[in-house]
């Protein structure tokens, strides 16, 4: 059996490609598509006549495919709203989360105060806390508040990120401390040095928890249901689960697939576009 042709880099270096090579190639191809399969097999399902699968799901697989699914959720009068709700409610805690965060994160590990690190394991006890152990009370409070059926409502719960906090903290502990110190020889004061120095290089942290913040607040059902009870505050998670009838997956179910591709499309594309910061970020995070 012969060697792998070898194969010339763009540094003059000849590096030959083994036969474990191409395996975990062809194995990584290979998972990639079975992990595809489920969003294929429902966009597939989206473009069906509902009529069509109740006679057979195996209608996914043969022409004729139509888009009437998607016209039918952009003929609600109120998609757009819902849609509009998301951005600002996701919008809103990912911008909020990414402020808190880098201020705490910076201030448990630049500055010296009392108490600092029994209220940073105070904060990372929150890791342990579910969501649903403080429903009732958090309901309540909102309620004597009248902040349901409002934005403020929507985005002030998800501003607790106590894994936010640790992901800054462990980022700005990792920078050297000389370049404080240089700052400080300059007359700089604390806060210029937490903006011009120590906050770009944080970027990488901070586009992932902006992502992973965003694409959370994006797919959330349970706060928005509770809180948002008018149509006109309906995120689109819940707008879209409101609109499915009791018999939709028995009746529609091509029209329940079209509303799972549009509610995922908007994260999808964000996620392609911000992915590379992903890698970043992750793999600084191994380097240290």
């Amino acid at each position: 059996m012969s060697a792998p042709a070898p194969v010339l880099t763009g540094a003059g270096r000849m590096v030959g490609r083994s036969s474990g090579d191409r395996v975990i190639l062809g194995l990584t191809m290979l998972g990639a598509l079975l992990m595809m399969a489920p969003i294929l097999w429902v966009i597939g399902l989206s473009l069906k006549d509902n009529k069509e699968l109740m006679v057979s799901m195996n209608a996914v697989f043969s022409a004729p495919y139509t888009i009437q699914n998607y016209i039918n959720i952009l003929a609600t009068s109120s998609v757009f709203r819902w849609i509009l709700n998301s951005i600002i409610v996701s919008g809103g805690v990912t911008i909020g989360t990414l402020i808190l965060c880098s201020l705490a994160g910076y201030g448990f590990a630049r500055l010296n105060f009392p108490f600092r690190n029994a209220l940073f394991i105070i904060v990372l006890m929150g890791l342990a806390v579910p969501e649903q152990a403080v429903l009732i009370a958090r309901h309540q409070i909102f309620s004597w508040l009248k902040f349901h059926n409002t934005y403020q409502g929507l985005i002030l719960p998800g501003l607790s990120a106590p894994f936010g906090v640790f992901l800054m903290t462990q980022y700005f502990r990792a920078i050297p401390k000389e370049l404080d110190e240089a700052a400080l020889l300059d007359n700089a004061s604390r806060l210029k040095i937490f903006w011009k120095v120590l906050l770009p290089l944080t970027l990488p942290a901070q586009a992932t928890l902006g992502i992973f913040t965003f694409l959370g607040t994006w797919n959330d059902y349970f706060w928005p249901l509770i809180s948002g009870t008018k149509k006109e505050m309906y995120t689109l998670t819940v707008g879209i689960a409101s609109t499915q009838t009791n018999f939709a997956q028995s009746e529609g179910l091509g029209f329940l697939m079209s509303q799972a591709v549009f509610a995922g499309a908007p994260i999808l594309i964000l996620y392609l576009f911000f992915q590379k910061y992903i890698v970043q970020a992750v793999s600084g995070a191994a380097m240290r």
